[in-house]
Formats: C-alpha cells, structure tokens, sequence
C-alpha cells in the first residue's frame, strides 16, 4: 500500500471534495481519483461516498481514516527523529574526563553544548586516561577527555590545550618561603630538592609523571616520591594535610584548599597536554558535536 495514496486519502476526507483535495496537493483531480480508487481495491472496501456535494467518508472509510490519521502522525514523528539522530541533536553520549578537565574546560563546554542540544545527554564517568583507554575498547565511552602521550593505533587523540605545571605546596613549606594567598612570585624548582613529592603512579598518568621527573632532573635533583594518588583532588587534599609538596596542571588552581598555595615555577614552563580520546572511526553525529563544541571552548578560554 503505497503512502502517497494514504496522504491523498486523508486529503481528500479532510477537504471533503476531490477538486479541493486536488488543489491542496498541488495535482489534477482525475490522477487523484485514479489513486482512491486503487486504495480501496488495495483496502478491499468503499471508503468514500461520491455525490453532487463532495465525498464523505463511508462507516469503513471513518475508520481507516482514523487509523491512516495515526500511522501518518508516526511517521512523520520517526522521519524527525531520524533527522534529529542524524544531525546529533538527540541521543546519551558516555563521556570519560580526567579531573584536570574538571576544573578547566568540561563546565563551559557542557553548559554550552546542553544549551545548544537540550534534548542530548551527557553522561560522565570520572577516570584516569588509562582507564578512559580500556572504557573506550569495551564501547562503554563514547568519548573521553584525558593527558597525553595516547599513543594507541585505535584510539585518535584530539589536542585541546597546554597547561602550565605550577607547584602546590602547603604554606608553612620552608621551599616556598613566606607566601600569602595569590602571590604570584615565581619558585626555583631547585629549592625544593629536599621537599617530599606527591605525584599520580605512572602507570595511571605516565605524561604527568614523566614531566615531573625529568623538569627535576634538569633543575639537578630527582624528587623524593614519599606519595602517589590517582585523582588531582586527592593529591591536593594530601598536600593541604602537610604531607609535600606537587607539581600540577594550572587549572587546579581552581580547586582551592585550606593552607595550599599555588605558585608559577621560574624559568621554562613545563606543560602538560590535555585532549579528546576517541575510538578512530567510529564517532557519531552526537559525539561529533560535542568534539566541535570543546575545540570552540578550548579557544575561548
């Protein structure tokens, strides 16, 4: 049964007269009644009574009309959503960050992309880049937010931006001196030689850790490594207990604690890359969008 004939149909009940019907499809009327006619031998019943005054629905032709009513309602609904699925602007994208992303780009990128697709989802699992790699394999994520280096042949890297290392270091720690709150003096990395470092392992975060060792290694000293934590929070909260002293991405500065104090290092900035995870190949509209709307976010901030 072919649905042009169901359009005309409901047309033709609708306008009550085959030539108003006609007129309203942009068609000659004989070519449309050729095409009721057909409907009902395909329905196998009278739907229309023909008289001088127009047509009017048979008690058959009431109910299929109600029927064809309902069906057209759905596939138009369907062909929209398909639209919208097509374009992206519908649909849960599963996204993966490390909390660096957290306290940077993630809240303006989402506030953004949610006001732009309001009927998209997002969900987002906190997880370390090694973790965000294994999640992505098992079609768990989407997409992911994590530190270079990736070097992974089915997952693409997208970078976003470079932060600076900057140091944090409870206040009272004899290698930062006399600091107040927002003082910006910059720190020799060299004093804090004898300082105890907190740092994530390396196998969670080799780019961080590598970076960390070899900027102290160029300033003449390997760091004393008395604590390792997974999440940037947790080495911050380790750092206000007192426990030493770490290096880590500018943003956190953004995570404020009692008696931490960020400080920018003297000399050549060492930076860290952070960048969109992906399986290559296989992204969607959705996930398309939501790329496109952390690069933009990525130049703005």
């Amino acid at each position: 049964m072919e649905l042009r004939r169901l359009r005309y149909y409901v047309a033709v009940v609708e306008e009550g007269s085959l030539s108003r019907a006609a007129k309203r499809l942009h068609i000659s009327q004989p070519p449309l009644s050729t095409q009721i006619k057909a409907l009902e031998e395909a329905v196998g019943a009278t739907l229309l009574e023909r008289g001088n005054r127009g047509v009017t629905p048979t008690a058959a032709g009431a109910v299929f009309y109600e029927e064809v009513r309902v069906v057209l309602a759905r596939l138009d609904q369907a062909r929209g959503r398909a639209r919208q699925v097509h374009r992206g602007d519908v649909g849960m994208l599963s996204v993966g960050f490390v909390s660096i992303a957290d306290y940077s780009i993630l809240p303006p990128a989402l506030k953004r992309f949610r006001a732009r697709y309001p009927r998209a989802e997002v969900q987002l699992h906190e997880l370390t880049t090694d973790a965000q790699i294994r999640e992505l394999r098992a079609a768990r994520l989407d997409l992911a937010i994590g530190l270079a280096p990736v070097n992974e042949s089915d997952i693409g890297f997208i970078r976003l931006r470079r932060e600076a290392l900057v140091l944090a270091a409870p206040a009272e720690h004899d290698g930062v001196g006399d600091v107040e709150e927002g003082d910006g003096t910059a720190v020799d990395l060299r004093s804090l030689a004898g300082a105890s470092f907190i740092v994530p392992p390396r196998d969670i975060g080799p780019g961080l850790y590598d970076l960390v060792v070899s900027r102290c290694r160029a300033a003449g000293f390997a760091p004393r490594i008395t604590q390792s934590a997974r999440q940037m929070q947790t080495v911050v909260g380790l750092v206000s207990a007192g426990m030493g002293v770490a290096l880590v991405p500018s943003s956190v500065r953004n995570l404020q604690r009692p008696g931490v104090f960020y400080r920018p290092l003297r000399g050549r900035p060492a930076q860290i890359e952070l960048g969109i995870l992906h399986p290559r190949g296989k992204t969607g509209p959705l996930a398309d969008n939501f790329i496109e709307t952390l690069r933009a976010m990525a130049d703005a901030v």
